[in-house]
């Protein structure tokens, strides 16, 4: 591994692998804004913010009186009825002192010339009649077709407005009407001398509750007002007349003049097309319609959105960047609510939330692929001469890993095995039986460091060089490599019955014998060598003096050799003196110890 590699494993977030992660989220869920599967989450994401704690009017601007069952009960016959009986009904209105009427029915086609002409004669500029305009899809093409009540109604002094209705795709009704003489654009004119200018972008409806919000008689009552109604009920009321059949109204089956709105969702009922209307009626009485976000401007919040996933992925702990996700997805929809209620503007949070989601569990793969990868590069580079406990603690926390030259203090065990000449000419016709040997003896004396906490340095033939207190901190490197020392020792009666299993029939060879120098000093730890090629290793004097008691201890007799340093460092241990001995480059003589029982 080089020296680039290690750098490259444990260097910080490549920012710009990062930025092109999101730009490619935003793009996509740019081209995705444009389909209907997000438009319709998005739809639903308005049916439920806009009807939590909604702006309401003062007061309802509408009375509505609703053709319904109970009031085909009182008649006494199915629909339709005669147009005899929607001109008592109006005399009976204006007798009761309405402002205004519209009429949620469409009268286009001429019925009994008799009954026709009443309803004529009860025409005035206090009504509003309905019309209806449809888009007629054939194979040649589509056909926009307009149908008008009766001339002689208008002409009789009522107007008319268009009071069709455009659903979403997903049939849910929130925009509110585009005409120039919708139906009640005329009634509010009327009524309050307001002409009102159409958006050619549809705002959206603000609903004010679920069906049955708007104060609501039956048409019987209407008829008699005196016998069923409390007095002035109707006085300077504006009245909408409409179906309202409940029976029918509901979402699994569908019914007559009845839509789904924005309270559909909780409610799961339908709401009658009169109390849509007169929900028309008060958005634009009291401006409470809502506008819609621009599509630039949606564009522009969902690279926003993918762009902030940078720094919500900026934590490595998952539950601070669960947390940050979840605080950060609550701020896209309270901010969209809060322009929602305050600015009567709508911004749909599906679109920038779902990019921040997307950007965030790419980013997210991206480091964990990166994470995994670090980890293999950590157990390559470190696997060979760490424990795999501190291989595990480095790959968890990179940060403990300093890889440039530092200047430590150590603790350095040299060994070296006495007699494998002897064993190399026995066994110089069989090289690969040899390997097997030298790993048998190697084996059990590295895992015996490693399991104290050292660190392989190097193997030199039959050598083993070790180091405590590196990459990893340990305070008692001095007592762990003496307690491995020990433990090496103590190994070679295991290591000898099996060299002696493995040595070729007839071979006379003696009992090898480990002899081991230890020293500790600051010594400069990290990486040497050049960049393409280095080991993890350790310089100074103190490792000179370790190797050089190593090379004492066949001329003092004796299997360990540990210096000053490492007895001061190990006050828990017993030890003997050897020996001062002098070292090549040294002017002054080295005390040398072993230890009491010496093996």
């Amino acid at each position: 591994m080089t020296i680039p590699e290690i750098k490259e494993m444990f260097s910080p977030r490549h920012k710009l692998s990062g930025v092109f992660m999101v730009a490619v989220v935003a793009l996509l869920i740019g081209l995705l804004s444009l389909t209907t599967f997000l438009r319709d989450l998005d739809g639903r994401s308005f049916d439920y913010l806009s009807t939590i704690a909604p702006a309401l009017p003062e007061q309802p601007g509408i009375t509505l009186v609703a053709i319904d069952e109970p009031s085909m009960d009182a008649i006494g016959q199915q629909w339709p009825w005669s147009r005899e009986r929607h001109a008592e009904l109006i005399a009976q209105l204006r007798n009761a002192g309405t402002k205004a009427i519209a009429f949620d029915v469409l009268f286009a086609e001429p019925a009994d010339k008799t009954q026709d002409q009443a309803l004529v004669d009860a025409m005035g500029p206090d009504i509003v009649l309905a019309a209806d305009e449809s888009l007629i899809e054939r194979p040649y093409g589509s056909t926009l077709v307009r149908t008008e009540p009766m001339p002689a109604l208008i002409t009789a002094g009522a107007r008319t407005g268009i009071a069709s209705l455009s659903m979403d795709g997903d049939g849910v009704l929130r925009n509110m009407p585009v005409y120039s003489d919708g139906f009640m654009t005329q009634l509010l004119e009327i009524t309050s001398g307001i002409s009102v200018k159409t958006d050619p972008i549809p705002r959206r409806i603000q609903h004010f509750g679920p069906a049955g919000s708007y104060p609501t008689i039956s048409y019987y009552q209407a008829l008699d007002p005196e016998a069923y109604l409390p007095p002035d009920y109707l006085k300077d009321q504006i009245v909408i007349i409409g179906f309202a059949l409940q029976t029918n109204a509901d979402v699994a089956t569908g019914g007559i003049d009845a839509f789904e709105t924005a309270y559909t969702l909780r409610s799961r009922q339908l709401t009658p097309g009169i109390e849509v209307q007169a929900t028309i009626f008060d958005n634009l009485r009291t401006g409470l319609s809502i506008g819609q976000a621009p599509r630039w401007l949606s564009l522009v919040l969902i690279i926003i959105a993918a762009a902030w996933a940078l720094l919500v992925s900026r934590p490595n702990a998952p539950g601070k960047k669960a947390l940050l996700l979840a605080i950060s997805l609550l701020g896209i929809v309270g901010a969209c609510w809060l322009l929602l209620q305050y600015g009567r503007y709508w911004i749909g949070p599906v679109a920038p939330s779902t990019a921040l989601i997307l950007s965030v569990a790419a980013i997210a793969t991206r480091d964990f692929a990166g994470e995994q990868n670090r980890r293999r590069e950590v157990q390559n580079a470190f696997g060979q001469y760490l424990a795999p406990e501190m291989v595990q603690k480095i790959a968890d926390d990179p940060s403990l890993l300093n890889l440039g030259g530092v200047n430590r203090e150590l603790t350095i065990l040299f060994s070296d095995i006495r007699g494998f000449t002897a064993i190399s000419e026995a066994m110089q016709d069989d090289p690969q039986g040899l390997t097997r040997m030298i790993n048998a003896i190697l084996t059990p004396l590295s895992n015996i460091i490693l399991r104290h906490g050292g660190t392989i340095d190097k193997y030199m033939g039959d050598c083993i060089m070790a180091f405590w207190n590196a990459p990893l901190d340990d305070p008692n490197h001095a007592l762990h490599a003496l307690e491995a020392a020990r433990e090496m020792l103590a190994e070679m009666d295991n290591i000898n019955r099996e060299i002696q299993e493995m040595l070729p029939t007839g071979a006379n060879v003696s009992r090898i014998r480990m002899g081991i120098g230890i020293n500790t000093g600051t010594c400069v730890v990290g990486n040497m060598g050049s960049d393409r090629r280095f080991d993890y290793s350790v310089l100074g004097d103190a490792v000179n003096l370790a190797s050089r008691l190593e090379g004492q201890c066949d001329e003092l007799s004796v299997d360990i050799l540990i210096g000053q340093t490492t007895v001061e460092a190990a006050p828990s241990l017993s030890f003997r003196k050897v020996a001062d001995i002098k070292v090549k480059g040294r002017s002054t003589t080295e005390a040398t110890y072993t230890f009491c029982d010496d093996l």
